[in-house]
Formats: C-alpha cells, sequence, structure tokens
C-alpha cells in the first residue's frame, strides 16, 4: 500500500480578507451586531461564524453539543447578541470579527473527508492546520484530487446545490476498454441509487482512461455509474472544482486561494459577500 504524502503548503494565509465594497446584502452577522436585526437564527449564525455549515450546525444541535444560556439548543432556535452560546463546552464569541478563509487540497488517496476526530484518516487531522476548517462536500477515501475547506459555513450549500449547477471535473481511468455505448450512456444518464444521474459531458482520452464533468455530487457517483455499466474504476482523479484548477499541484499540496480566485468563488456562488448581483 502506498504510503499517504505529507502535506505541503504551496502558501501562507493571507494577510487580510480580500477588500469587497459593502452593499445591501451584507452578511447576517454584521447586520444582528449593529442592531438592524435583533435575533439570528442559531444554524447560520454558527454557519457565519464558521463553525459548521448550516446542514452541519443542524447536525451538531441535534446531538446536543450546542447550549444557549446552560440549556440545549433546540433546531430553528434564535439567538440574542446577549445569549451565550457554546459548542462542545466552547464558548462562542458572537462579535468576533472573522476571518474567512478558503483552501486547495490535492488530497492524496487514503484520506477520508470528514471531521469526525473518531476515524484516524480524517481530513482536519491530515492538514492540522492552526484554523478551524471543514471540507466542502466530500471525495471518497479511494479517489484523489481538488477539495475545498473553509470556515465560512455560508458558501457550503451554494456550491454543493445541484440546481447552482457549478461544475467539477474529472479524470476517470476504468479497467478495461470502453466504447462509444458506454460514452453515450455516461452522458446521457445512469440508472443509480433509485434515480437517473443528470446529463454531463465525457471527453475520451485514452481507450480505457476519460475526462467527465459533472453538475451533482451522488455518493461514489462515478464508480456507481461505471459499476452499473459493467466497468471499475482503477483511479479517479478530481483536477476541477468550478474556476479552481490543479495545475501543477501534486497529492498532498494545498493552497490559499488568492484575492482573484476568492472573488471570483463569492461571484460565482452569488454570495452574500459580494454585492455586484
Amino acid at each position: 500500500m502506498t504510503p499517504v504524502p505529507k502535506p505541503r503548503p504551496l502558501n501562507q494565509p493571507p494577510a487580510k480578507a480580500v477588500e469587497i465594497s459593502a452593499g445591501p446584502k451584507r452578511r447576517l452577522r454584521q447586520q444582528f451586531l449593529s442592531g438592524e436585526v435583533e435575533t439570528v437564527r442559531i444554524n447560520r449564525l454558527l454557519a457565519d461564524l464558521g463553525i459548521s455549515s448550516r446542514r452541519g450546525a443542524d447536525e451538531l444541535i441535534k446531538s446536543g453539543a450546542v447550549t444557549v444560556n446552560a440549556e440545549r439548543a433546540v433546531l430553528g432556535q434564535q439567538i440574542e447578541l446577549s445569549d451565550e452560546v457554546r459548542v462542545r463546552g466552547e464558548k462562542i464569541d458572537l462579535d468576533e470579527e472573522k476571518r474567512y478563509l478558503y483552501l486547495l487540497l490535492y488530497k492524496p488517496v487514503g484520506i477520508t473527508c470528514t471531521t469526525d476526530p473518531r476515524r484516524r484518516d480524517n481530513i482536519i487531522s491530515y492538514l492540522n492546520l492552526e484554523e478551524r476548517m471543514f471540507p466542502v462536500g466530500r471525495l471518497d477515501r479511494d479517489s484523489e484530487g481538488l477539495i475545498l475547506l473553509t470556515n465560512d459555513g455560508n458558501i457550503v450549500n451554494r456550491i454543493l446545490r445541484v440546481e447552482n449547477a457549478h461544475e467539477k471535473e474529472y479524470i476517470v481511468t476504468v479497467n478495461r476498454p470502453y466504447d462509444n455505448d458506454f460514452l453515450s450512456k455516461m452522458s446521457h444518464g445512469v440508472e443509480i441509487l433509485d434515480q437517473t444521474t443528470l446529463p454531463c459531458k465525457l471527453k475520451p482520452e485514452t481507450d480505457t482512461r476519460f475526462r467527465i464533468i459533472l453538475r451533482q455530487g451522488l455518493n461514489r457517483q462515478i464508480r456507481r455509474m461505471c459499476e452499473a455499466l459493467g466497468y471499475q474504476v482503477t483511479k479517479l482523479i478530481r483536477c476541477r472544482i468550478m474556476h479552481l484548477s490543479r495545475g501543477r499541484m501534486r497529492p498532498g499540496d494545498y493552497r490559499y486561494l488568492s484575492a482573484k480566485e476568492e472573488l471570483e468563488l463569492l461571484r460565482l456562488t452569488k454570495h452574500p459577500r459580494d454585492d455586484k448581483k
């Protein structure tokens, strides 16, 4: 078994947040802190603070890991600025000035995209960063390639929602030569997980390797699609997420997004921090 390469930083976190002019669609937490709104829903607040995504915040609340004024939080609870919020016993500073970070990792085979500390191969322990971050989506343990991590909980669903049609590109190698029928069925949709996958783009490279561009992210989707047609995936590399490409990155490499890349990410996701709508 090939050992997992150690993580290699290609740059340092930005010294300051990307400058974005203030507009009418400011973050809810900023309105909360300024008194423009008196309360905010707890899952959105935790997402804006970079604790987790909104869905992740709901899971934390369900598990009892979140308390408000020493009492167990409930889903949909409204929070006031004077409330004491704790996550796993740690007090959360509601008026902390947050620096949002976006990191691109070339995940090697053998690392699992989870924040669960019970998994020794979890992506957070692998990177061992000072900043608290979490992965946007997943890339299965047996695959390699790009995965975005952030402490910006608001951006997660904006990237992952199928209706937003954000592209992810993969290089796939299968165990035997494929034919035009295989390419046609893959591109038009394959029955997996009790549904038909959305149409996608394929580009042949060799008789066993092709590129595929997806706009949805079902669990182990490409592997399941190939298996449904009688093929086994022997290697899978995610080489692009939206406008973010692998370039010369190798397994274990990671870098923080440039200011230009971050601005484009906010624009593509119609993020509250981008007021150019």
